[in-house]
């Protein structure tokens, strides 16, 4: 094929043709994907940054409420991805499934549009005293909102896996062009996500919610289009296991069935396939580990004489199985985090629209717009991160990176709860504003500045350039051969089972808190709450989970694999974590 100037990878076009590679992929193809992805962070920041507030003016929730539907509904965004990196992983691949589910997508965005456009779907106010929102206007709002939801279940986890698929990783120079992709992509999400919250988040409140909406749902139309002029530039990797997710579940089930035979001593005493066979499909043999060793089981060979009607697993079978494991222990770790990250589109917001706003004599700041620091922080730190931070450590360690990704993410973590102590002072500040200038009424305002809540925003923003990119790009690598897809839901369902926890937190502690006619800590008039104590209590977890992540990262053991080339005796074993992955600027 190298001959014929076709990709070494073995990926095919959409007819199912092998591609020649200087006419494909790289970032040539993939200019075409982040210019969606920018559209799609702008689309969902646009909906998601100011949500608490539509729900709490125009549909008059209460703040408990629409904190839980906020959070329910994100993290309904964020784990719905599983399902879609199912499908494509199994049946459909990367690009069908990604166009059916950007369908849905836009479906949902027109119809969120339409409910917030509408007087009919919206409550009715009279004489400064509205209504609460009937039972059909309240559903089509969220049928709508859950529609978004579904659609970017097949969008989020198949867009940008199938951009680093069009990267050759058996061609050296390609291989360094993927090298940025994940951070770049990253960029073109803050991209997006500044346009929705400095942009989207004032034309919301001051110009309308119907064109607030509208502008990105035209967008996202925009992108998709330009996505599908890039289509004979893509490249398409050929699914080489009929069902990885089912080889995942067999090792498991083996290994309980076996679970009566003893280990050998040497793991090569266990079975694997010949190299041929790995050079023949071009799959990679993945070494083996001692990590998880009751795994091994499953790959214990038969006795001569027996009469199995399947061969055992293979050890590269085995240490899939073992990599996603330990990848679970590690998302497990990222929920706390995740939860934090949750506070940027609920109580943060909640916070600021109780403070001073103003920004001159007439211009008022909508509270939603500070997200924006988030994004200008994550814009400012990822180029600062390649050209100063890696290039410093790598000096002082000798690490491609500079960092291993779960230093990175460890280091992330330790940001993240420095940004939480710092809202815990703030709010302590605003309660003693609150205090001093017998501040009671919901709708007072408190003599403090609204950029007082910059630090944790920006701060968060910081974490993120170590958390965000890191948790992808550590997914992706460390993900089984066929099932990238299925290995970024790692980290997109850590961000919606987050929202989930956050969801059940809030709940959980305003029921406690209030009971006994006490004072909740998180009621609908935050100038008579205690935000503080829940921040108190969110910077405590925050701190275990650390312990928890550093025992966890201290258990892991990185991916392996043997890559070997045709009519080559060498074999190469190569370690993941040592392939430079930083931003080239």
């Amino acid at each position: 094929m190298e001959a014929k100037g076709f990709t070494n990878d073995g990926t095919v076009d959409l007819r199912g043709q092998p591609v020649i590679a200087a006419k494909t992929g790289k970032w040539k193809a993939c200019s075409f994907l982040v210019g969606y992805e920018a559209f799609e962070r702008m689309a969902f920041y646009g909906v998601a940054s100011n949500l608490v507030v539509y729900l709490t003016t125009q549909l008059h929730e209460e703040t408990v409420p629409s904190v839980r539907n906020v959070n329910n509904w994100s993290g309904s965004v964020w784990i719905t991805p599983i399902l879609g990196a199912y499908i494509a992983d199994s049946y459909l691949g990367r690009f069908w499934t990604f166009t059916i589910s950007s369908l849905i997508y836009v479906l949902g965005m027109v119809l969120l549009t339409t409910a917030v456009s509408l007087k009919s779907l919206r409550p009715i106010c009279a004489n400064g005293v509205c209504n609460k929102a009937t039972t059909s206007q309240v559903a089509f709002f969220y049928t709508s909102l859950y529609i978004i939801a579904f659609g970017s279940g097949g969008t989020k986890p198949n867009i940008s896996t199938f951009g680093a698929d069009q990267f050759d990783d058996f061609d050296p120079q390609e291989k360094k062009l993927k090298a940025s992709f994940f951070n770049w992509w990253m960029f073109s999400s803050f991209i997006g996500a500044l346009l929705a919250t400095l942009g989207l988040v004032y034309i919301q409140e001051n110009l309308g919610w119907g064109l607030g909406y509208g502008i990105p749902t035209i967008g996202l139309l925009l992108s998709l289009f330009i996505f599908y002029v890039g289509t004979p530039m893509y490249r398409h990797k050929v699914r080489r296991t009929k069902s990885p997710a089912g080889d995942l579940l067999r090792v498991p089930i083996a290994a309980f069935a076996n679970r009566g035979r003893a280990l050998p001593t040497d793991a090569s005493e266990l079975y694997e396939l010949n190299l041929q066979h790995y050079i023949n499909t071009g799959k990679r043999q993945v070494y083996h580990t001692p990590m998880f060793r009751f795994l091994d089981k499953a790959a214990i060979k038969e006795s001569n004489n027996s009469n199995a009607p399947r061969p055992p697993c293979t050890i590269t079978q085995v240490e899939g199985a073992k990599l996603v494991l330990g990848m679970f222990m590690i998302w497990l770790v990222t929920l706390i985090p995740s939860t934090i990250w949750a506070q940027i589109n609920t109580l943060f917001v909640k916070q600021g629209t109780t403070l001073d706003r103003h920004l001159g004599p007439s211009f008022e700041i909508p509270a939603a717009s500070l997200g924006s620091f988030v994004t200008l922080s994550m814009l400012v730190s990822v180029p600062m991160y390649d050209r100063y931070f890696v290039p410093l450590m790598r000096k002082k360690t000798g690490h491609p990176r500079g960092i291993t990704l779960l230093q990175r993410l460890g280091i992330g973590f330790a940001i993240q709860t420095i940004a939480i102590a710092i809202a815990y002072v703030v709010e302590v500040k605003r309660m003693h504003a609150i205090k001093v200038h017998k501040i009671l009424g919901p709708k007072e305002t408190v003599p403090m500045n609204i950029f007082w809540l910059m630090p944790q925003y920006a701060l968060l923003g910081v974490a993120d350039v170590f958390n965000a990119i890191g948790l992808l790009e550590f997914f992706y690598d460390q993900s089984p051969d066929d099932m990238q897809s299925l290995g970024t839901t790692f980290f997109t369902s850590g961000i919606g089972v987050g929202n989930f926890l956050n969801s059940f937190l809030v709940t959980m502690v305003d029921k406690v808190s209030g009971r006994n006619e006490g004072k909740s800590w998180i009621g609908n008039n935050l100038n008579d709450s205690h935000l503080d104590y829940y921040y108190g209590f969110l910077l405590v977890i925050s701190a275990l989970n650390i312990g928890g992540f550093l025992w966890a990262s201290s258990k892991y053991i990185y991916k392996r694999e043997f890559e070997v080339k045709e009519g080559s005796v060498q074999v190469e074993v190569r370690t993941l974590d040592t392939i430079p992955l930083g931003l080239q600027v």
